[in-house]
């Protein structure tokens, strides 16, 4: 793993979409600089940098107000690349960490003071090595107040994670609906099976997000994706959140246009109502609850 890779567009169009005023991109995230940031040995991928100033130059781009930034895995459980991230975007900013099993509630309040606002348990084998349930369960327990945990698995395995997502104790934010094949439209088995999960309690969140990563086989303006997830926002406009994934991890033969990005929030969010939830209440409830 020598040759570093670029995963985001060059050059993003302005979006025909104007996000309304206070607008948040809750799924997005800052890869080094590599030299004042190493990336983890254990990392399955390594980017080109794209730091803090890249990130908040694209938000403003595409007009919106803030950013959550959620710790890339080939940071692994270092988190000082996101801190700073938050750090320096003048409270414009809010942040999902990576973290290991073993953290002491000292660092997890340190954490807490630098903007983090929950954990995430990536359940992705090509991306990590080892997930233990019990231990993520631990932390969970031991979370600051207001905190919650982000999930990321595929669709194939949601059945075996239900028992483990019961037990957590705090509310579940599930990264880009655990990805499911929206080729087979809003009624088909994988869409029927979240909404069961989503069914099994009433705080678990999801980001309806990564047309590019759900809809690859038929690309953009990414049709399929409209067309099965617009039906999941409408029946759970309090839960759900929108992102652009930038920088795209892993996408570099793929690559999205950002600005086509935001242009699918009209199509799965129609209204101004299911809008302003979205963008702006929904996640503010979830970042900027204190």
């Amino acid at each position: 793993m020598n040759d570093r890779i670029v995963s985001w567009h060059p050059n993003p169009s302005k979006p025909r979409y104007r996000p309304p005023p206070g607008a948040i991109d809750a799924h997005c995230h800052v890869f080094g600089p590599m030299a004042r940031f190493p990336f983890s040995p254990k990392a399955k991928y390594l980017p080109q940098d794209a730091g803090p100033e890249m990130l908040f130059a694209l938000r403003d781009h595409l007009g919106f107000s803030r950013n959550v930034i959620v710790q890339a895995s080939c940071h692994g459980t270092d988190n000082a690349a996101t801190l700073d991230a938050i750090a320096r975007s003048e409270a414009r900013a809010r942040g999902v960490a990576v973290v290991d099993p073993a953290i002491s509630d000292a660092d997890l309040a340190a954490l807490h003071r630098g903007g983090i606002r929950g954990v995430r348990f990536n359940f992705l084998k090509r991306l990590v090595d080892d997930a233990p349930k019990d231990r993520f369960l631990d932390v969970a327990r031991r979370l600051p107040p207001g905190w919650h945990v982000v999930i990321y698995f595929e669709a194939d395995i949601l059945e075996e994670l239900r028992p483990f997502m019961a037990a957590i104790p705090v509310p579940v934010v599930v990264d880009h609906m655990g990805r499911p094949d929206v080729t087979q439209g809003p009624d088909g088995a994988d869409m029927k099976a979240f909404r069961r999960l989503l069914d099994s309690r009433p705080d678990i969140w999801f980001k309806a997000t990564c047309p590019d990563r759900l809809d690859l086989a038929n690309g953009d303006p990414w049709n399929a994706f409209a067309h099965a997830v617009a039906p999941l926002v409408a029946d759970y406009p309090d839960r759900a959140l929108w992102g652009t994934d930038w920088p795209h991890p892993n996408m570099e033969k793929a690559i999205p246009d950002d600005g086509h990005l935001v242009d699918m929030i009209p199509r799965i969010a129609p209204t101004a109502e299911l809008q302003h939830k979205l963008l702006v209440a929904n996640p503010t409830k979830l970042y900027w609850n204190d």
